[in-house]
């Protein structure tokens, strides 16, 4: 299945992606609909469950072919994938298990999305200094406002892939390469590109990202990649049958770790989304990242110009193709936005109302690859 067969075929859009029958969805930065096979998916591992043992359902090799499908994503090993659901979870367990000093700093950007800043805020307890960018323009974060802000005693700096309100997208190669060269560990909250736009964790040491938003897949069922290197500095802060060895079942005098990606997977996987990841990952994959990324950059290149045309402004506009995300917010001066929201939304337009530092309600679009230009023409009409 391509881009251009679901566009040019209603009927297979339809069938593909259920939500299309009933509104435009353009919210997929926030919480996405789950598409047909995604839902199939759980569908038919819930149906199983009901007559059998819930583990015993799961094909053998399932749970490693999941992992070895999240790491060709990001250009990773399966080992250094662990399947442990929201990225909240995933930073929080980085942030506690990570071997920092007294004394020394973390850099993070304060106006994240607030899963990739509170985490490190709470080392503070621990005698660790957070400091928070200072960037000139909301979301736009480059290699040199990283590189002028850490210093000898840096041990991590953790940004977004993309921006969750501009949609601004970092140069991850260049600031990953700058802190290697600098001992410095870098990590991505990376739920805002994983699916949409390529994601590669070939110079970043620890990634995490739910599916349930441009991935396409349920709620709580995310990925954490930890470089292979960097694993024995983020010790395991949570502890269970799973991650600590226990032969059959029986607990050690001594707690020793699994290896790999098991190692911050506590308990019991989550199935039924593990299954719906699978299921999504196959669908990204299926209709090629690069083509997906191609397609939303151009919905942003149509979309910012048309919404300015009817007196709107739109957050970085002006951005370059190669920092362009998914997401494109405006709001007008003296308007009530909550209201257009309202509004679209009695439409069938789906969107998300968010709010920026300063106080300003937004408008916030983020179409996928599978919404048409007669759902943005629909969307235009409404505004």
């Amino acid at each position: 299945m391509t881009i251009s067969e679901l566009h040019s075929d209603e009927a297979l859009r339809r069938r593909e992606f259920p939500v299309v029958q009933d509104s435009v969805y353009l919210a997929h930065a926030g919480v996405c609909p789950l598409p047909r096979r995604v839902s199939d998916a759980v569908n038919g591992y819930s149906a199983a469950c009901a007559m059998a043992d819930q583990e015993a359902a799961i094909p053998a090799g399932t749970v490693h072919r999941i992992r070895q499908s999240a790491a060709s994503l990001i250009g990773a090993q399966a080992d250094e994938i662990s399947l442990v659901g929201p990225t909240s979870l995933a930073l929080s367990q980085v942030a506690a298990g990570l071997h920092v000093k007294r004394g020394q700093n973390v850099l993070v950007y304060h106006d994240c999305y607030p899963s990739n800043v509170y985490p490190w805020m709470a080392l503070a307890d621990r005698g660790v200094e957070v400091r928070f960018m200072n960037i000139r323009e909301l979301g736009r974060i480059r290699v040199v406002d990283v590189q002028g802000q850490i210093d000898e005693d840096t041990r991590l700096v953790s940004i977004a892939s993309a921006h969750y309100l501009t949609g601004f997208r970092v140069n991850i190669d260049a600031i990953g390469k700058m802190l290697r060269s600098r001992g410095v560990l870098f990590c991505l909250d990376a739920i805002q590109t994983l699916g949409a736009f390529p994601t590669p964790a070939t110079h970043v040491d620890i990634l995490a990202a739910d599916s349930h938003k441009w991935l396409l897949g349920p709620c709580a069922a995310g990925i954490l990649y930890v470089r292979k290197e960097v694993q024995p500095h983020i010790r395991p802060v949570v502890h269970g049958w799973h991650n600590v060895k226990c032969p059959d079942f029986l607990t050690q005098d001594d707690m020793q770790f699994q290896e790999g990606g098991r190692r911050y997977e506590a308990g019991t996987h989550n199935f039924l989304g593990l299954l719906g990841l699978e299921a999504a990952l196959k669908l990204v994959q299926e209709i090629g990242v690069e083509a997906i990324a191609s397609e939303l950059s151009r919905k942003r290149a149509w979309l910012a110009p048309a919404i300015q045309a009817k007196g709107y402004e739109v957050l970085r506009a002006d951005v370059l193709p190669e920092n362009a995300g998914g997401i494109t917010s405006f709001h007008r001066p003296g308007d009530d936005m909550s209201a257009l929201h309202r509004k679209l939304g009695e439409a069938g337009v789906v969107t998300s109302r968010r709010r920026m530092p300063d106080g300003q309600w937004l408008i916030r679009l983020s179409p996928h690859f599978y919404n048409t230009d007669a759902e943005l023409q629909r969307f235009l009409d409404v505004i």
